[in-house]
C-alpha cells in the first residue's frame, strides 16, 4: 500500500506542481454573462418557464450561437460522457435550483446528448428531494458519492497539510476489512482522492454552483464547487489558512478538473453572503439573477466583489483574505481575477 501511494504520488504531483510554480502567460480579458429577471424567484418559489429562458440566454450569449441545440453542442461532443455538478450543501432552499438543471439537461438533450446519461452530482445529496429534485422521474440519474468506494485510489493528490481521516474517507482505517484505527496520529494523511465520478465517469462538466459564501474558503462558487466535495480528505483545505486555501486553485488546476469543465454557471437566484455554504436565510438576498462564463476565476472574482459589498452594509467583517485561492488562481493560468480584465455583460431579452 505504502510504495503504491508513494509511486502515485510522485506521478500526480509532477503536474500541479508546475502549473503552480512556473507563471502563465496573461490570459485574455474574461467575459461573465449576466441574467437578471425579478419574476424568476419569489418568497423562495422558482417560475421554470423565466428559469428556463434565462439558461438559454446565457448559454447562447456565451457561445455565440443562435440555437440553444448548437450552443451545447459547441461545448460538447456526442461522444462526450457529461456531467453536471451541482451544489447540494444548502438543502432545501439554496441547493442548486431545479430548474436551472432541468434547463441545462433539456439543452443537452437539444444538443443530441440522452437524458439517461447526464450525471448531476454532489458529495451528498441532504434534503435534495425537497429541493425539488423528483430523481428517477426527471429522466436523469443524481447520485451522491459513495463513502470510501466512491474515491478512486489511482487518482491521487497530496500536498503538505496533513489531514485527519473519517470514517468515508478511501484510507481512513476503520473502514473495510482494516484494523481499528490505534491511535488519531496514525490516522491522519497528506493524501486525498478524486471522486471516481470526476476521475473516470464524465469527459466534460458543466459546474453549476450557488452563489454563496464559504465561511471557510471564503466562496462556495466555481473553483471550490469542483474541488471540495470531489475529494476526500478535504478538511484539510477548510481550515481558513492561507495555505490551504491557494491550495484549491492547485487542486482545481489538475488536469481530472481543468481540462473537464467547459461551463461555469452561478445559481445567484438566491445569493448568500454569509454562514454558508450551510443555509442561513437571514443572510440571503432575492437576487434573481443568473451569471455565467467559460473563465471559472473570474465568475467567483464577480461574486465576490458582490460579498463583500453586502458584507460591509452589514457590518460583517471582508471575506477576501480567506479567499485567497481566487488571485492566486490567476497567477497559475486559471482565469483572470483582476477587474481590469474581467467584462460583465448584462443579457436582455
Amino acid at each position: 500500500m505504502t510504495e503504491l501511494r508513494n509511486v502515485a504520488l510522485i506521478l500526480f504531483c509532477a503536474i500541479p506542481s508546475g502549473l503552480a510554480q512556473t507563471p502563465q502567460p496573461a490570459p485574455t480579458p474574461s467575459i461573465v454573462y449576466s441574467v437578471h429577471d425579478p419574476g424568476s424567484i419569489k418568497d423562495y418559489k422558482t417560475n421554470p418557464r423565466i428559469v428556463h429562458e434565462m439558461v438559454n440566454r446565457l448559454v447562447l450569449a456565451a457561445t455565440g450561437q443562435s440555437d440553444v441545440g448548437k450552443a451545447w453542442a459547441s461545448l460538447v461532443s456526442p461522444n462526450d460522457r457529461v456531467g453536471i455538478k451541482i451544489s447540494a450543501a444548502g438543502g432545501e432552499l439554496f441547493t442548486t435550483h431545479h430548474d436551472i438543471v432541468n434547463a441545462i439537461v433539456d439543452g443537452l438533450t437539444a444538443a443530441g446528448h440522452p437524458r439517461s446519461s447526464i450525471i448531476v452530482w454532489d458529495r451528498s445529496l441532504g434534503g435534495i428531494k425537497d429541493a425539488g429534485y423528483r430523481l428517477a422521474a426527471d429522466g436523469y440519474p443524481v447520485r451522491a458519492i459513495a463513502p470510501h468506494d466512491g474515491y478512486d485510489p489511482k487518482a491521487v493528490l497530496s500536498a503538505p497539510l496533513l489531514g485527519k481521516l473519517v470514517w468515508g474517507d478511501l484510507e481512513y482505517f476503520g473502514d473495510i476489512g482494516k484494523m481499528p484505527m490505534l491511535s488519531d496520529t496514525e490516522n491522519t494523511s497528506n493524501v486525498s482522492h478524486f471522486s471516481r465520478i470526476i476521475s473516470s465517469e464524465v469527459d466534460k462538466v458543466i459546474n453549476v454552483p450557488v452563489m454563496s459564501i464559504s465561511e471557510t474558503n471564503g466562496i462556495a462558487g466555481c473553483i471550490y464547487n469542483m474541488t471540495i466535495p470531489n475529494i476526500d480528505n478535504w478538511r484539510r483545505f477548510a481550515q481558513g489558512s492561507r495555505f490551504g486555501a491557494e491550495s484549491l486553485a492547485e487542486i482545481y488546476a489538475n488536469p481530472i478538473i481543468a481540462k473537464k469543465v467547459v461551463f461555469n454557471l452561478m445559481d445567484g437566484l438566491i445569493a448568500q453572503y454569509a454562514g454558508g455554504p450551510q443555509p442561513q436565510p437571514n443572510y440571503a438576498i432575492h437576487l434573481a439573477t443568473l451569471y455565467a462564463s467559460k473563465d471559472p476565476v473570474a465568475l467567483d472574482a464577480t461574486a465576490l466583489k458582490y460579498f463583500e459589498q453586502w458584507r460591509a452594509r452589514g457590518s460583517l467583517p471582508a471575506i477576501g483574505p480567506v479567499a485567497a485561492y481566487v488571485s492566486y488562481a490567476s497567477q497559475i493560468g486559471l482565469g483572470n481575477s483582476a477587474p481590469n480584465r474581467i467584462e460583465v455583460k448584462n443579457i436582455g431579452r
